[in-house]
């Protein structure tokens, strides 16, 4: 992904009604926070507040606070970002008040510094920690010449899956997307899906176009240049598309929902290519111990990339934190020491860790669930090195992905999956535009 100016991030010619418009009912102000003076550390001890919806978060910052006295830190959970979180922490800020720090996905970063959610950190040395974060993940917070969040968890892709099911056919894990295509026709014989395919979630299929080399919206001087029909995207489209109507993947429910998680216990289902945070989940598959084994994930042969990503967040200081230094001190903290890393992972099950140095201490051991594998390392650690380095998030990509979906959905009703991507792609082109911002449709 390219760091990319503010005029790029706003599109040419969006002044604060249009700023207005975009951000709805929650505007912070139209005056952005980081035009002000820095705020110089308090000098005597602060309390800070983390919202995040992360399972036992305080018991991470817990180990913090008891080594820093003049420094503690207080969690307030709140629903993950689009099941009300983020709505939230709009109105808190609207309302000029608000957390320190909030739990916020790389991807909905755009949106929140459209309505001057966020405070650029790199005003408060943010850029002198950069060389302990993924590169990757470190661009993806990286906007308008600042710095908007830091890295917390990510979601380098792999494949999880159930040795003993792909044995009944002679199978083994697939090497390239051809591969399993083939393999997953071999499974229906023995009533069993490879994988599934959700239609009401657009988030997979693109990682999956974004693996293949798809780069759906970058900025440019003068606005937003989409494309969202390029080989790599069509290509990823028409291959799912055969896929479904061959009845080779299952659209009847998502990964990790209560039909899977049945599916799966009875050997329904035999896989599933997802986030690296999806150890935890498959580990609640009845019965699953050591039955389960980890994979890279397919790739489209001598085009794309070898992993994708799918997830992942940062913990971003908040436009009205009083203590942005210290919220920085903190997060850097969270993020990068063994000590904060550990703490998340035991407690909260956090992703993958966005310090390449250190992925966590029992993420280094063989794990028992997965018949002693070294996953991780053996996996992951190469996956995160495997990403597309050029795939940008924009200002309305959670309203982008609501339109994808409701155009797959209607693939139950015969509409291609290359149809519901083209019409999309021209409603988002109107979102834009209804909302102030300067887009075009890249030609050849």
């Amino acid at each position: 992904m390219t760091p990319f100016t503010r005029r790029q991030l706003l599109g040419a010619g969006l002044g604060t009604a249009a700023m207005g418009l975009l951000a709805g009912c929650a505007t912070p102000g139209t005056q952005s926070v980081n035009a002000a003076p820095t705020i110089p550390a308090a000098g005597e001890p602060v309390r800070l507040t983390y919202w995040a919806w992360l399972k036992d978060f305080q018991k991470v910052a817990d180990v913090w606070n008891a080594a820093h006295s003049n420094i503690q830190v207080d969690v307030v959970w709140i629903p993950g970002g689009n099941s009300g979180g983020y709505q939230k922490l709009y109105s808190a800020l609207a309302a000029g008040g608000g957390p320190d720090l909030a739990q916020v996905e790389f991807r909905s970063i755009p949106e929140f510094i459209l309505v001057n959610g966020l405070v650029d950190i790199s005003r408060y040395g943010a850029n002198e920690h950069a060389h302990l974060y993924d590169p990757t993940l470190w661009k993806q917070v990286s906007y308008t010449g600042g710095v908007y969040g830091i890295p917390q968890d990510a979601g380098p892709m792999g494949m999880f899956y159930q040795p003993a099911i792909l044995d009944k056919v002679g199978g083994s894990n697939p090497k390239t997307w051809d591969e399993w295509a083939a393999l997953a026709a071999e499974l229906r014989s023995v009533d069993s899906y490879l994988d599934c395919f959700p239609i009401s979630d657009a988030s997979p299929f693109a990682s999956f176009a974004g693996q293949a080399g798809a780069q759906w919206l970058r900025p440019e001087e003068d606005g937003w240049v989409i494309n969202m029909t390029d080989e790599a995207t069509l290509n990823t489209a028409r291959f799912f598309d055969k896929a479904i109507d061959a009845d080779l993947v299952t659209t009847a429910y998502g990964a990790f929902s209560p039909g899977w998680f049945a599916a799966a216990a009875k050997g329904g289902i035999a896989s599933t290519i997802t986030g690296s945070w999806g150890d935890a989940l498959v580990q609640g598959v009845s019965g699953a111990e050591g039955k389960w084994r980890a994979a890279p994930m397919p790739t489209w042969g001598d085009t794309g990339f070898g992993s994708s990503y799918l997830g992942g967040s940062t913990a971003a200081v908040l436009a009205n934190s009083k203590h942005p230094k210290e919220a920085l001190e903190f997060a850097v903290w969270l993020t990068t020491s063994k000590e904060g890393i550990d703490a998340q992972i035991k407690n909260s099950g956090i992703g993958w860790s966005p310090n390449p140095d250190f992925i966590g201490t029992d993420r280094q051991q063989p794990s028992a669930f997965f018949g002693g594998q070294r996953y991780n390392e053996e996996v992951f650690v190469p996956a995160t090195k495997q990403q597309n380095p050029d795939w940008s998030w924009w200002p309305v990509t959670q309203q982008s992905f609501n339109i994808l979906s409701d155009g797959f959905r209607k693939k139950a009703f015969g509409t291609s999956l290359v149809d519901s991507v083209a019409a999309s792609e021209q409603q988002i082109i109107s979102v834009f535009k209804n909302k102030g911002l300067t887009i075009r449709k890249e030609t050849a």
